[in-house]
């Protein structure tokens, strides 16, 4: 094994990696080396060929990358679902989201919403159907504060000096920021569950070390780490 494995994952798992790295290092001797962010600017990084040996991103696209040849489809194993959530600044009232109107409502009372990228992300793109599904889009548009990915977005939210700022991304990056708590999961109707998944690059240099990460990860002794980082 090399002395650095590196690997490229969306936001998601950024928490559920950091827990694991000491434990990791011990095991192997190995550093990680990540990167964190929209599944989709992860992908084409690995696309475009950044060195990388693990991937963690969404099953989709994880199925694509497997069918161009990038990812070891042996290899490939389910981490958890994580859903997509709102987040409140730490000490804020959790709006009541129970229901659509519920949602909507507390979408428009608030002055500034934090969203990851809109396009790349799988939160920030929910994000945006959600937004055209209560037909309210045009109208908050002007509130929207949007970064490259959730934990970001999360950062931002945790020192906004809005009055009543809210946000929303996945549970994970949620969980995982001081600052911000978890208010509630999205309602029936605009609920997202994504499923993320781990595999070994074709191209890795360490294919063992990449292994034994993506085992760690998904293992049983992990189940309680998994859970307290977000993922059901």
């Amino acid at each position: 094994m090399s002395a650095l494995l590196n690997i490229l994952s969306g936001g998601a798992a950024h928490g559920l990696v950091t827990s694991v790295a000491s434990k990791f290092k011990e095991m192997t001797g190995v550093e990680i080396e990540g990167e964190f962010g929209a599944v989709g600017v992860m992908a084409d990084k690995l696309r475009k060929g950044m060195s990388s040996d693990l991937v963690i991103l969404t099953a989709p696209i994880m199925a694509q990358l497997v069918q161009e040849h990038l990812v070891l489809a042996t290899s490939i194993t389910d981490i958890g679902l994580v859903e997509t959530a709102i987040a409140v600044r730490a000490g804020d009232a959790a709006p009541p989201i129970h229901d659509l109107a519920g949602l909507r409502n507390a979408l428009l009372a608030a002055d500034a919403i934090f969203v990851p990228d809109m396009v790349a992300s799988t939160a920030g793109s929910h994000v945006s159907n959600i937004l055209q599904k209560l037909g309210i889009a045009d109208e908050v548009a002007g509130r929207l504060k949007i970064y490259p990915n959730g934990a970001t977005a999360m950062r931002h939210l945790a020192a906004s000096d809005a009055t009543h700022p809210i946000g929303c991304t996945q549970s994970t990056e949620i969980i995982s920021t001081p600052g911000v708590v978890l208010s509630g999961s999205l309602p029936a109707g605009c609920e997202l569950a994504t499923m993320y998944t781990a595999g070994v690059t074709t191209q890795a240099l360490d294919a063992a070390a990449a292994q034994a990460l993506l085992e760690l990860l998904t293992g049983a002794d992990a189940r309680q780490l998994r859970r307290r980082a977000g993922f059901v």
